[in-house]
């Protein structure tokens, strides 16, 4: 079973999104959902009931979710953190939640849950433009190494503040998703100097099964190496 739809620039709020979650909550035999979630008005409360609707598709193995441009924050996307822990027979997903005021608490608890998905192969996680610092991207960096079957991983955390410490935190932790082939890394413009830089470089040195790597590293001052 397949459900797509979308909802784009309107005023769209909890009260809605959770009258949404209600009527997800009843297909529990969807395998592919896609959910567009653009520009709205939507808060804890609708987070949390849309989280609390996904995490009784038990039978998901394919999300794509674009919640972007609205005001989740961290404990609002604590709401959307439960239910992807329990769905435990993802395998694709392609999750969209830049723009939304996230910080460090909602970055780590997304890692926390992504980790409880154990058959999760491929990964489009966009975290950019929110609110992440080093705390928020070393907690999901070594949650994102517990995804033991992780083989594709796409990750932009860009226009965030993780500098040089969040830079380390996820070098050394994606070194340990040993299944790891491709990786497409955005951590540009994140106040990450040549420690950093030159740490990710060390540690994605590590990932012995990688075979195409992207990354992308712009800052907004020059990083300059001594030789």
């Amino acid at each position: 079973m397949v459900y797509i739809t979308r909802f784009l620039k309107n005023l769209i709020g909890d009260e809605d999104k959770s009258g949404l979650g209600s009527a997800l909550a009843n297909c529990i035999n969807l395998s592919n959902l896609t959910l567009y979630l653009y520009s709205n008005q939507i808060g804890a409360i609708g987070a949390s009931g849309l989280g609390s609707a996904l995490a009784n598709c038990i039978n998901l193995s394919n999300l794509t979710l674009y919640v972007i441009y609205n005001q989740i924050g961290d404990k609002c996307a604590s709401g959307l953190d439960s239910a992807l822990a329990n769905c435990i027979n993802l395998s694709n997903l392609t999750l969209y939640l830049y723009n939304n005021q996230t910080g460090d608490e909602g970055a780590s608890g997304l890692g926390s849950a992504l980790a409880n998905c154990i058959n999760l192969s491929n990964l489009t996680l966009d975290i950019s433009s929110n609110q992440i610092g080093a705390i928020g991207a070393s907690g999901l960096g070594s949650a994102l190494a517990n995804c033991i079957n992780l083989s594709n991983l796409t990750l932009d955390i860009s226009k965030n503040k993780i500098g040089d410490e969040g830079a380390l935190g996820l070098g050394s932790s994606l070194a340990n998703c040993i299944n790891l082939s491709n990786l497409t890394l955005d951590i540009s413009s994140n106040q990450i100097g040549a420690i950093g830089a030159s740490g990710l470089g060390s540690g994605l040195a590590n990932c012995i099964n990688l075979s195409k790597l992207r990354l992308y590293l712009q800052q907004k001052q020059f990083i300059y190496y001594g030789l």
